[in-house]
């Protein structure tokens, strides 16, 4: 067997040991060196890009939530200016509505007031020529009496007899 192979895990070998102590202060010495600025200023500039990215989206959460409660004020007053607006037209239909009921009554009335002068109208019309007919029939009965002899019953006769020759 190979002595170096005999050896077991826990035993130390000094030589191996300072050459890699060696090798990792080196490491430790070109990493700070070269490598441990660069890595901390993008580490940092990442820790600051992810920092701005969430305070960003911390702002525009904030700025969706202040949205959303400006939407549902807007629709709150769109809703309150549709009712007043739907009230008011009911309001203004059912004026209209009337005010068409009382125009209504009022023609109605100014018509009915028409047709009853109309009728008085021609009522006295009626009358008045009945008059004039009434009187030209006496006039006529009259004459003819006073053309026969003046007999009642001859006279009542003869003005029966006129009146039907009318007809």
């Amino acid at each position: 067997m190979n002595p170096v192979y005999a050896q077991g895990l826990l035993d130390v070998d000094f030589g191996l040991f300072f050459w890699v102590l060696i090798t990792f202060l080196l490491f430790l010495f070109l990493l700070s060196k070269f490598a441990w600025k660069p890595i901390l200023n993008a580490l940092g500039e990442r820790e600051k890009v992810i920092k701005e990215s969430l305070e960003a989206a911390e702002k525009a959460k904030s700025e969706a939530e202040q949205i959303s409660r400006d939407n549902e004020k807007a629709l709150k007053e769109a809703e309150s200016i549709s009712q007043k607006i739907r009230k008011e037209a009911l309001k203004e239909a059912e004026t209209l509505r009337a005010d068409r009921i009382e125009k209504a009554k009022v023609e109605s009335e100014k018509f009915l007031n028409q047709a009853r002068s109309s009728i008085e109208q021609e009522k006295k019309q009626a009358l008045i020529e009945l008059r004039e007919e009434v009187s030209r029939l006496a006039i006529g009965a009259a004459a003819r009496i006073l053309d026969e002899e003046l007999d009642e019953k001859r006279n009542r006769k003869i003005v029966d007899r006129y009146i039907k020759e009318l007809n």
